[in-house]
């Protein structure tokens, strides 16, 4: 008997054909929206990213700067300036907010991206961040250098396409790359935490004019730093006002700034001690310096208003340039005016037993009644608290209230948070806090605010917005 197949048999072997297609085109769809997925992940904007990697790597070089050899107030403020620098020029291409400032320093250009191309920013920046990091910090101990390997890692494994990786990650690395070889042509400051203190440096002799001090005598300090390259101010900016003019007769007007220091000094009230040692950081090895505190500062309020990486970089980049401008004009002065130290002042005018309230606590002996190593107009302190000020107001607003944290939980001095209702009111409590200190006039405080106000309006005059 012949077989013949029923019809639903006819159909099955057809029905299995166009199972398998449909199964074959499902999963393609699949893919392709998976792919999807991963390339719109690849090309997420800067303004929608967060700023968590740009936080971790300022709180690194934050702690790394604290113990790194030759990482005084200017030279940790320049290498702030060029780092942050690097990474701003790294986002921008895909920034809907900011432009790039490259255009105004001549002799930096800037690689581009690749057009139509996908790049992941984060890459990009975690790679730029990276290069500068080595760069600026090679003489730093294996401990450090293991940290900044491991902070890299923590944000180089990421799941996306391996030429999207690769290309974000050379992009990062081009754009450091050209940022630290433009460092490198400031021949001025480039190394410069080699040769904090030159030899060669004789700090000139006259009445009232700056000597090593009492107790410890260190050599000046960066005697040469008006050279280094600035980004927004000129040479006539770089020069503070005339000080006060030298004299010892008790009418004298200069003879008042020091009978201030001293009345302050031998009469501190808790409230005056707490301010002087809440902003001292002087101390190498004990808190960040002076410049580095307002990074701190700044890194506080990135972190209170969860602002995207674009904005956090923004401001980054925006102080730390402003710090670095106003380090430069603030030493360029220091030595061409050498006004004399209060503690050289009171001792040989006032009171031969004086000594000021700023206290090397980890130094090996102890070392009582230290003072910064060079001139004392105008003050550094003030300088870069006017610089930050200014720039941190011009982005948050000037009447931006919150609480310093900074030194919450140190036992070697009074580190309680404190209240501001601005930025402004920060820098002019910073700036005072040198008088009960006892290592600055009034006219040195005035002057580095005056100073750092301007220079701060200079970098926000700079062309940041599209």
């Amino acid at each position: 008997m012949e077989f013949k197949p029923s019809v639903s048999m006819k159909i099955f072997p057809c029905f299995i054909a166009q199972y398998k297609y449909l199964l074959s085109l499902f999963g393609i769809i699949l893919i392709a929206a998976a792919c999807q997925k991963k390339s719109s992940e690849e090309i997420k904007p800067v303004s929608d990213i967060s700023a968590d990697i740009a936080n971790k790597w300022m709180a690194l070089f934050l702690n790394i700067e604290r113990f790194a050899t030759g990482y005084r107030p200017p030279v940790a403020a320049r290498a702030f300036a060029y780092t942050n620098l690097a990474a701003y020029e790294v986002i921008v291409p895909n920034s809907v907010n900011y432009r790039s400032v490259a255009p105004n320093f001549k002799g930096l250009n800037i690689p581009k991206i690749e057009a139509g191309k996908p790049y992941n920013y984060e890459a990009a920046v975690n790679e730029a961040y990276y290069l500068m990091m080595k760069s600026f910090f090679p003489h730093i101990s294996e401990s450090y250098l293991i940290a900044i390997d491991n902070l890299y890692r923590q944000f180089d494994n990421r799941n996306i396409d391996a030429d999207v990786l690769a290309r974000s990650k050379q992009f990062g690395k081009a754009v450091a790359t050209a940022v630290f070889d433009f460092s490198k042509t400031d021949v001025a400051g480039h190394e410069a935490y080699l040769r904090n203190q030159p030899a060669d440096y004789a700090a000139p002799v006259g009445i009232g004019k700056w000597q090593p001090t009492f107790p410890d005598f260190g050599k000046a300090l960066l005697p040469y730093w008006g050279k280094v390259r600035t980004f927004a101010i000129n040479e006539t900016e770089k020069v503070a006002k005339l000080p006060v003019a030298y004299s010892t007769r008790s009418t004298a007007p200069f003879y008042a700034q020091g009978l201030e220091v001293y009345s302050t000094t031998t009469t501190l009230t808790s409230e005056q001690k707490w301010i002087a040692e809440f902003w001292s950081d002087d101390i190498f090895k004990l808190t960040f310096e002076p410049a580095a505190r307002w990074i701190a500062i700044a890194k506080q309020v990135v972190e209170k208003e969860k602002v995207p990486l674009e904005k956090a970089i923004y401001t980054y980049t925006k102080v730390s340039l402003s710090l670095s401008d106003v380090g430069v004009a603030c030493w360029n002065s220091k030595y061409i005016y050498n006004v004399e130290r209060p503690v050289s002042y009171i001792r040989t005018t006032i009171d031969p037993k004086w000594v000021s309230k700023l206290n090397n606590v980890v130094a090996v002996p102890y070392i009582a009644g230290v003072t910064p190593p060079f001139p004392a107009y105008p003050s550094g302190h003030s300088a870069f608290g006017g610089a930050a000020a200014e720039a941190l107001s011009d982005i948050y607003g000037y009447n931006y209230a919150m609480t310093d944290n900074c030194h919450q939980g140190r036992t070697e001095f009074l580190g309680m948070p404190r209240s501001f209702n601005s930025f402004y009111d920060m820098a002019y409590e910073n700036a005072y806090s040198r008088i009960p200190l006892g290592v600055h006039y009034r006219m040195d405080c005035e002057e580095g605010l005056r100073m750092g106000f301007a220079t701060g309006k200079k970098v926000n005059q700079l062309n940041w917005k599209k």
